[in-house]
């Protein structure tokens, strides 16, 4: 029987972490991490779990890209109000948090234009940390698989990120 207490305690602070970077606001944030624990729950009820910050891990990107995707088409609709962050106490100057932001934002935006395995390839290992042995149990692809996944999701990431349209995202949602 698996402790749902305990992993939670033990591996909450990572699903948080990970959903808050990429979701960047606290509502959707808190969303994703409490699907990301459904999720969990359903998949250990159908399989055994070897590595749990693995899974987390996967769990948590796949359901913020979603939620990225949606709230990118949604934008299509309405233009929302700008979300403006905490002030970073330990930011050099405000010059430099305000064009993190934006970098931020601009590689949300990215994620949701690109193919969705490459997507969540991406931040499996570059945002997440996951080896490429780790992604291919996760994601039941071989490693070349992953490596190539990997290289298109940079490749594509890198020319919407160098694209002035990328700017309005109500212009640039690719419809899935």
């Amino acid at each position: 029987m698996t402790d749902w207490s305990e992993i939670v305690e033990e591996y909450g602070q990572i699903v948080w972490e990970i959903a808050y970077k990429m979701l960047g606001n606290q509502a959707d944030a808190n969303d994703c991490y409490q699907d990301a624990f459904l999720s969990a729950v359903r998949f250990a009820r159908k399989e055994n779990v070897n590595h749990w910050p693995a899974i987390l891990k996967k769990l948590t990107t796949a359901r913020a890209l979603d939620i990225l995707r949606a709230r990118y088409r949604a934008w299509q609709r309405t233009e929302p109000l700008p979300e403006y962050p905490l002030a970073d106490k330990q930011a050099r100057e405000p010059g430099a948090l305000a064009e993190s932001k934006e970098i931020a934002d601009r590689l949300r935006i990215a994620l949701t234009q690109i193919e969705p395995r490459q997507a969540e390839v991406f931040c499996l290992v570059a945002l997440h940390g996951l080896s490429y042995q780790q992604v291919t149990e996760q994601m039941a692809l071989s490693i070349n698989h992953v490596g190539v996944l990997l290289n298109r999701a940079k490749s594509s990431l890198q020319a919407k990120m160098r694209s002035h349209d990328i700017s309005d995202p109500a212009r640039n949602v690719r419809e899935d």
